[in-house]
């Protein structure tokens, strides 16, 4: 298969390579990505999912891949792909993900590196005991059948409301923390019990919380409505819905291959199991995934939070002097419906970002109103021992990707062979003698997330950067690590 798509795929320019229309594929395909990139895509097989996303009734434009983009359930993590409602356009399960609102936020600070460096083992130690990660973990806080509901609804307004942070942090996340039409009664009881035990928990896998150093700025009149300088910290968090998230997947993607039999969809995958926006079952997932969504942002909303209070209690410092402000929080595995031009008529769409996320330009009115002179902020996590960044969206974006860009570095190897190829404490020992702290519940999660199990971050941001469906704002480092 490696070897039919060699030969298939057509350069556009140093960064886009096209996938043409073949049998059953209703656009073409388009991939974000460099030459060197390319070959590990094509080994990879992902360039079959994206022909094969472009199967699906009402996509619009082409079936785009991300230059994260790696194999995936259904879709490819890193696919986008809109649909067009009105022409029976569907909603994919595979294309949003397991980890439904799977995300990132980044919080600011008046610190910087000298100042932080002699508490960072003491900051990292207060942070793993504070925050509940690992598999299966339960949270800190303990709420009832009802209360579940009330965040399925309500998002992150429900955990400011409880105290969990600051009014202001809905106004710099997605969605503002709380997407409406969201209807907890399309969640079954097993998804709302799994949700009720893990809320304000970070997870396992790719999860994190990083302490992180700004180490270079690539536009300094952004960077400055964002608060950031060369040597500040910052903070990310990279989180999801956890069980609830997977299951409501689970759940539906049952229902959708039904749906694919009742509404005589013809699929290449059935992984691709869907049904038409504006069905029952459509618009059943479509209120189940908001809810997922809305606790995934009550989640971060929670661990942030308790971030605030670790800083707090170890420098011994007041929240004024901390300047722990919320910069951005995006989601990264999302269905949104959103107006876009389509060959110059306006269209509701439905547009599936799976491992992608949004990157609007300036002026769009989803944008915070205090950052519409420059466009949203585009959050884009490392792994571990590897750079993040901050970005913003561009118009370009919104005219080819449907305002949509990349979310990481993206797997080059799985869980499995990294686990044969790196051995935890050893990349521990390797990360403390780069001056990075890292605490994690045991070693084999170590080695599954090891940085050489993924692509380079900085080159996928390059591509992105580059082909100008996002732009460069700043990059940082880790110095502080805690995963579960």
């Amino acid at each position: 298969m490696a070897e039919e798509w060699h030969g298939i795929l057509q350069k556009i320019d140093d960064y886009r390579w096209l996938l043409p229309k073949k049998e059953g594929m209703r656009v073409p395909g388009l991939i974000y990505t460099s030459e060197k990139m390319l070959k590990h895509m094509r080994m990879d097989r992902t360039p079959e999912q994206v022909a094969n996303v472009a199967h699906l009734p009402g996509i619009v434009g082409k079936s785009l891949a991300m230059p994260d983009i790696h194999w995936g359930y259904g879709f490819a993590i890193g696919g986008v792909a809109a649909m067009d409602i009105a022409s029976g356009g569907v909603i994919s399960p595979g294309g949003v993900g397991y980890d439904i609102n799977c995300g990132v936020r980044l919080l600011r600070t008046n610190l910087k590196e000298e100042e932080v460096r002699p508490r960072l083992q003491d900051l990292v130690s207060g942070l793993f005991v504070n925050i509940p990660s690992g598999v299966g973990s339960r949270g800190r806080i303990k709420i009832s059948s009802q209360e579940v509901t009330e965040v399925l609804e309500k998002g992150s307004q429900w955990a400011i409301r409880r105290g969990y942070g600051l009014p202001e942090d809905a106004l710099h996340t997605e969605e503002k923390g709380s997407m409406k039409e969201a209807d907890a009664s399309k969640v079954s009881p097993r998804a709302l019990e799994r949700g009720r035990e893990q809320l304000g928990t970070l997870g396992a896998g790719n999860h994190f919380l990083e302490i992180q150093v700004v180490e270079e700025i690539y536009d300094k009149g952004i960077a400055d409505v964002f608060c950031l300088f060369p040597g500040q910290i910052t903070v990310m968090i990279h989180s999801g819905s956890r069980g609830l998230g997977y299951q409501i997947c689970d759940d539906y993607l049952k229902v959708m291959g039904n749906a694919v039999r009742k509404y005589n969809i013809s699929l290449p995958d059935r992984q691709l199991a869907c049904a038409p926006v504006e069905s029952d079952e459509g618009q059943d997932y479509l209120k189940a995934m908001r809810c997922a969504a809305n606790y995934a942002w009550a989640n971060r909303q929670c661990i942030m939070h308790w971030t605030r209070e670790t800083f707090e209690k170890v420098l011994k410092a007041s929240p004024k002097d901390l300047g722990m402000m919320l910069i951005y929080d995006v989601a990264h595995n999302i269905a949104k419906i959103e107006d876009h031009s389509v060959n110059g008529k306006k269209k509701t769409l439905c547009v599936h970002r799976k491992g992608a996320t949004r990157a609007f330009p300036t002026g769009n009115p989803d944008v915070p109103e205090d950052y519409k002179t420059v466009g949203q902020p585009v959050i884009i996590p490392g792994t571990m021992g590897s750079n993040s960044y901050v970005l913003v969206g561009t118009q370009r974006a919104m005219e080819e990707t449907w305002g949509s860009t990349c979310h990481g570095a993206g797997r080059v190897m799985s869980r499995t062979k990294a686990l044969h190829e790196v051995h935890g404490q050893q990349l521990q020992r390797e990360l403390r003698d780069k001056g990075i702290i890292i605490q994690a519940k045991g070693y084999k999660t170590l080695a599954e997330e090891a940085p050489s199990a993924y692509k380079d971050v900085d080159e996928v941001v390059d591509v992105c950067h580059n082909a100008g469906i996002s732009k460069k704002v700043a990059k940082m480092r880790p110095i502080g690590v805690i995963k579960g």
